[in-house]
């Protein structure tokens, strides 16, 4: 049936969702009332057709700016650089950050390094160069794998001298590990980023 295995295929090319999943994800909506199905339809409508990304940090949101840029009580001299919108609601849970974000919407693989507009650098580099009151910090959040760790030395140069403290977040031992379990490398991030007490 072409319906059946061109919504099979939809369903597949979604993150994380195999052959299998998929199948279920397909019967439990030809099974569904009308309604339901269409339910889906018109949220997913709805969601193109509202969501954008936000002028100010590139986060989705349903206006211009999203609710963190428009907040005047935030700290308008710090922002923090993630790869993904979902680690801005990660770290807003911690409630200890109160400055502002910018989302890159990617990471640079170190074989297309020069690729640079698809991960909204450019954005950020003129954003610090316009910004009043001045950004006197940036928190380099991403990942600490290859593509996080080479985006977040890029960014660190192309920023040199425009921005006085430019941080990344600490990793190393998570909180409850035992150092018997822990791997060399990431043992050898915990020294090297050891706190004083």
């Amino acid at each position: 049936m072409k319906s059946l295995n061109r919504l099979i295929s939809a369903f597949r090319r979604l993150p994380g969702v195999g052959p299998k999943q998929a199948e279920r994800f397909s019967s439990y909506f030809l099974k569904a009332s009308e309604a339901e199905a269409n339910e889906l339809c018109t949220a997913l409508q709805n969601l193109k057709k509202s969501v954008k990304l936000c002028s100010n940090c590139l986060n989705y949101c349903e206006n211009d700016l999203c609710h963190i840029c428009k907040d005047e009580a935030r700290d308008r001299t710090s922002i923090c650089i993630v790869e993904k919108p979902k680690d801005i609601e990660l770290i807003e849970r911690t409630k200890i950050y109160n400055g502002l974000y910018h989302v890159l919407h990617g990471t640079i693989s170190p074989v297309s390094a020069k690729e640079i507009g698809h991960h909204k650098i450019k954005q950020l580099a003129g954003r610090v160069d316009a910004s009043d009151p001045k950004i006197l910090e940036i928190i380099l959040a991403t990942n600490p794998d290859t593509e996080g760790e080479n985006t977040a030395l890029y960014i660190a140069d192309v920023l040199k001298g425009s921005v006085e403290n430019i941080s990344r977040l600490g990793y190393g031992m998570p909180l409850g590990a035992d150092i018997e379990y822990t791997d060399e490398l990431t043992l050898s991030y915990a020294l090297k980023g050891r706190t004083k007490v």
